[in-house]
């Protein structure tokens, strides 16, 4: 009897005998399987390293910075967490303004906004600036210890850290998908009301509001009757729009042509979710750009230089007389307040914080007209928009033979007069550059103002006649002739007689003043109103073809003069607009603080 062990063996044998073909294709199918799995896991290695290294080049050319929507919920977030903590002055020189709406409701900011930008950040507010290079705040990389330091409870010696601090890996990978997040959800804004103040480069960011909502076919809030101002410098009222009373527009896009801002009125007008923004100049420079534009008021047309105002400024200066208010505190009457106060008044500083309050809780941005180009790219980061929607030619701009330089002594005393615009303008050029370091970075900053300079100075040599600007007895198209008014000499353009009709067409909207644009875009959106005459037309037009100093100052004058009848008519039950003007401005007051 065989043993049972040989006999398993022998069947065995047998059996891979008579199978030898069925082993070889199983091997060569377990060969071919180890094969494409090792293939499949080396392109996915490939794919990952390729993906990464693309992500990073995005990150790299942002700076690792979030596009301006994430950075401004970022910041707002940390609002409302510090806000628990404690609010701080409005006046107080190194507070940040990032402010958002939401809901109706306004948050203030807090100090740890600040003190991300570390203790080395220069106070502006401590000192006047004046135009020219920019003196951007030190700017460390996001995450950086620098940057974090002063922080409670973080520290730079040794690598001592908060529970749940990131490390730089985790840093890099958190920014990798907070850049990728917010290119796909940084939508351009659409919705905007700018208030437009006088001699501040308003004029301009009209002309860019102008051409970005004609090109895409927005529905501007344009004044009511082809006015060219919302009936300023009263305080604005939602019925001073055009298609308002009549409901014959559904929905407004764009609000900003002058007006006396009123933000309870202006919400009657513009959708919930609009955009509110301003720009602000040094009251020292614009008040010299003030006594020459408007040189015919009261107050200062018998007077022969600023220096002789400012010295008789209590003589000459009566706030009762129709527009007077230019020579006052300027920029505080166009934000709705009360601009008659003193230097030496004792409720200055609580009139300041109050101001600068409501305008922080009623806007989301405010510019700076002294740094132009820097403001525009804050703009285009803020409203998502592109370089070209913001590329402009200075408009409304006064011919260098006009302009006269100021003595040290004359711009204190300038700083004193309108002591409450000056106080006004230091706060929000110091919360500006505070913007400019959060959500566009120094780097980035100077980089796109080097771009925006180069795209405007192509569009010159494209666009331009001569390329560049020409006082308006040179200017050969009536259309494009700008308008005068006090002793300012308003420069214009001729566009390039060397290119093509579509060319043109886009040069001509970046030299049209506002006067003719305003008039193009009423004619667009009411075609039949537009075609009923109306004096003001006809007095422009008249203005358009014959500039002549004389005769443009008494046509000013006939506006100025048919807006007065005009609201008369409105109030009528009224016996004393003055009076009613004042307590209006009160209540405007209460209303805001």
């Amino acid at each position: 009897m065989d043993h049972p062990l040989s006999s398993v063996t022998s069947f065995v044998r047998r059996w891979l005998c008579n199978r030898r073909h069925s082993l070889w294709i199983l091997l060569i199918l377990l060969v071919v399987c180890i094969t494409i799995q090792t293939l499949v896991a080396r392109q996915a290695r490939s794919d990952k390293s390729t993906g990464l290294s693309n992500l990073r080049f995005t990150v790299n050319n942002d700076h690792l910075f979030p596009a301006p929507q994430n950075v401004w919920e970022d910041l707002h977030s940390e609002t409302l967490l510090a806000g628990k903590q404690g609010v701080l002055r409005p006046a107080q020189s190194d507070r940040a303004s990032d402010l958002h709406h939401q809901n109706g409701g306004h948050e203030k900011p807090s100090e740890t906004i600040l003190q991300r930008h570390g203790d080395n950040t220069e106070t502006f507010a401590s000192r006047e600036v004046s135009p020219g290079k920019p003196p951007l705040p030190k700017h460390e990389p996001p995450g950086s210890l620098a940057l974090d330091s002063t922080r409670t409870g973080l520290t730079t010696q040794g690598d001592r850290r908060l529970p749940n601090t990131p490390t730089p890996f985790t840093f890099f990978k958190d920014h990798l998908h907070s850049a990728a997040h917010a290119q796909a959800t940084c939508q351009p804004k659409s919705r905007i009301v700018f208030l437009k103040t006088h001699k501040t480069a308003s004029s301009t960011i009209l002309n860019i509001l102008y051409r970005y909502g004609e090109s895409r076919n927005l529905t501007f809030a344009l004044p009511l009757n082809k006015h060219s101002q919302l009936f300023y410098p009263f305080f604005f009222a939602s019925h001073f729009v055009e298609g308002v009373s009549s409901r014959s527009v559904r929905e407004f896009h764009i609000m900003c042509n002058h007006m006396r801002f009123k933000k309870s009125e202006v919400a009657k007008v513009m959708p919930e979710d609009s955009f509110y923004f301003s720009i602000l100049r040094n009251p020292v420079a614009m008040m010299e750009s003030i006594f020459i534009y408007y040189k015919s008021i009261q107050a200062f047309h018998k007077m022969n230089n600023l220096d002789d105002f400012l010295e008789n400024s209590w003589r000459s200066y009566n706030s009762s007389v129709i527009n007077n208010h230019y020579a006052h505190n300027i920029l505080a009457f166009d934000f709705g307040f009360d601009n008659n106060i003193t230097a030496d008044a004792e409720d200055l500083e609580d009139r300041t914080r109050m101001v600068i309050a409501a305008v922080e809780r009623e806007f989301h941005l405010i510019l700076i007209s002294d740094y132009f180009d820097e403001s525009m790219i804050l703009l285009r980061h803020v409203l998502c928009w592109s370089l070209d929607d913001v590329v402009s030619f200075k408009l409304n701009s006064r011919s260098e033979r006009t302009r006269r330089p100021l003595s040290a002594i004359t711009a204190e005393k300038i700083r004193k007069w309108n002591a409450l615009d000056w106080r006004i303008y230091l706060h929000f050029n110091t919360t500006f550059w505070h913007k400019v370091n959060s959500l566009v970075g120094e780097e980035q900053m100077v980089r796109e103002v080097s771009q925006l300079r180069e795209l405007r100075n192509n569009l010159a040599n494209t666009c331009l006649k001569d390329g560049r600007a020409v006082d308006p007895s040179q200017v050969k198209d009536a259309g494009l002739k700008p308008f005068q008014y006090g002793a300012a000499v308003i420069q214009g353009y001729n566009v390039n007689p060397h290119i093509d009709r579509e060319t043109r067409a886009k040069c001509e909207r970046l030299i049209t003043p506002e006067l003719q644009y305003t008039e193009r875009l009423y004619t667009q959106q009411f075609p039949g109103i537009a075609a009923k005459p109306r004096r003001l037309s006809r007095v422009v037009r008249s203005q358009s073809l014959h500039p002549d100093r004389t005769e443009t100052t008494g046509l000013a004058r006939n506006r100025d003069a048919y807006q007065r009848r005009f609201i008369r008519r409105r109030f009528s039950n009224l016996k004393n607009l003055k009076a009613f003007t004042s307590a209006l401005s009160e209540a405007n007051y209460r209303e805001r603080s």
